[in-house]
């Protein structure tokens, strides 16, 4: 994303692109109400802020439609400029004939995430805050909202400020030192800076751990369901999503590539994928989708095993489990075995660590599944910031071998400007999440995934 003029005003549609009952369009700048006094029928340059005024655009004599302007002067406004959000008819005729009568007053489209950019730039929010905010906008459950809302409203950006403010007092202390070294004066005690470290490590450290939890918060938790031809799994797929998404057949590999779709359980969205029948078999294209199940198995956070227990004896269904679990899943995926068809099959009952009992076709005991599902992703207010932004995640991962440079640091007793250094890199690390270290380039990668009209 290249940055152009922030003195320049700028309009971009805020509502979704295409037909609809209302659609807002945004103008922020210097120029917001003199551009806008030229088209719409009431003076604004008078009007309050946060006021909303009824009226229409016109282009000379053509009135173009009847509008609300909602008008926010700066700095208390979303960007800290003068602005104005207009909302019309949802014509796309109509939005498009407002946007130009805007653009041929002076005013330009704006740039992807143009407006949060200048509220960053205008110091009406950090830079972690206006992240939250695409976030929050491609939030589709009630978690992902959640922990997107806590951080646009500064939850995750004061404990980076508590952290950082706590290594800058020390950092000053340090540098003070520095001005008096041939008074050879400590101003910074030792061992008040290791205990103080080693409580920012702590909690660095437990952010860096979040992330697991946050990134399945955020992108959903993807889930393989896996097994033998004709063990059930299209059918316990149609079963969650409550609709017929797979084919089902009684003819052993119906399933050839992998089906994927999503739903939200308990505020939390899991990506269920049904892969093919796990099997020996000469057919070439079967062959690619018993491969592609393999795939899924290794990215997959949980894995649904299911057997068919009308069929396969105990030794079997043990042999079975036994060779998924330790040639493929690593120890940070969750594995359920599955015991299918329970409806029918009465002659087994024997113990499987962590099994649950199910019928995919009447749907008995379904929903104990999804109780263990959501009970292995639990989020709540009181468990504390959670990361979910990769950028995020990579500083303070950058965070931890820093800080483990201070340890080593005071346990050699290095000298005070070789401290400062390393307490520096610390601090200019933290700074980078909130923007307060910031760079052109990585403004412009960040918003340029922000859409248009935010």
């Amino acid at each position: 994303m290249k940055f152009q003029n922030p003195d320049d005003t700028i309009c971009a549609l805020s509502t979704p692109q295409g037909l609809g009952a209302i659609a807002v369009i945004r103008v922020s700048g210097n120029q917001t109400f003199t551009i806008i006094d030229q088209l719409f029928s009431k003076n604004l340059s008078e009007k309050k802020s946060h006021t909303t005024h009824f009226g229409t655009i016109a282009e000379d004599d053509r009135i173009i439609d009847e509008v609300l302007v909602s008008i926010f002067r700066g700095p208390n406004s979303f960007t800290g400029e003068d602005t104005v959000e207009i909302a019309c008819h949802g014509s796309t005729y109509i939005q498009n004939e407002i946007l130009k009568v805007i653009l041929n007053k002076g005013a330009r489209l704006a740039g992807p995430g143009e407006f949060s950019l200048r509220a960053f730039l205008n110091g009406k929010m950090d830079l972690s805050q206006t992240e939250a905010i695409a976030d929050l906008i491609a939030s589709n459950s009630s978690a992902s909202h959640q922990v997107a809302m806590n951080q646009m409203r500064g939850g995750f950006a004061k404990e980076i400020a508590d952290l950082r403010q706590s290594l800058m007092d020390f950092a000053s202390l340090i540098e003070l030192e520095l001005d008096f070294s041939q008074e050879d004066v400590e101003f910074a005690d030792r061992t008040q800076l290791e205990n103080l470290v080693n409580e920012v490590e702590v909690k660095v450290k437990d952010l860096v751990k979040s992330f697991d939890l946050g990134n399945v918060i955020k992108n959903g938790v993807p889930v393989a369901i896996v097994g033998a031809p004709n063990a059930g799994k299209s059918t316990l797929l149609n079963q969650l999503l409550n609709e017929e998404k797979a084919i089902v057949s009684d003819i052993a590999g119906t399933t050839r590539d992998v089906i994927e779709d999503t739903i939200v359980l308990n505020g939390i969205e899991f990506r269920f994928i049904d892969t093919a029948g796990i099997r020996e078999t000469t057919d070439t294209i079967e062959n690619l989708g018993i491969e592609r199940a393999y795939d899924q198995i290794k990215k997959a956070k949980v894995v649904l095993f299911m057997v068919d227990s009308s069929e396969d004896e105990p030794i079997t269904i043990n042999q079975q489990i036994d060779k998924l679990k330790s040639s493929l899943l690593s120890d940070k995926q969750l594995f359920i075995p599955i015991l299918n068809k329970v409806d029918v099959a009465s002659k087994y009952h024997f113990e499987i660590e962590g099994v649950v009992r199910l019928s995919a076709k009447n749907g008995e005991g379904v929903n104990d599944l999804i109780s263990k599902l959501t009970e292995m992703y639990q989020f709540g207010e009181t468990e504390g910031t959670v990361v979910t932004n990769l950028r995020h995640y990579e500083i303070l991962s950058k965070c931890v071998v820093a800080i483990d440079k201070i340890k080593n640091g005071l346990e050699l007793q290095i000298p005070g400007d070789l401290l400062a250094m390393d307490i520096r890199e610390v601090l200019g690390l933290l700074g980078e999440i909130t923007g307060e270290i910031s760079s052109d380039d990585l403004l412009g990668n960040i918003f340029s995934n922000f859409c248009i009209g935010k």
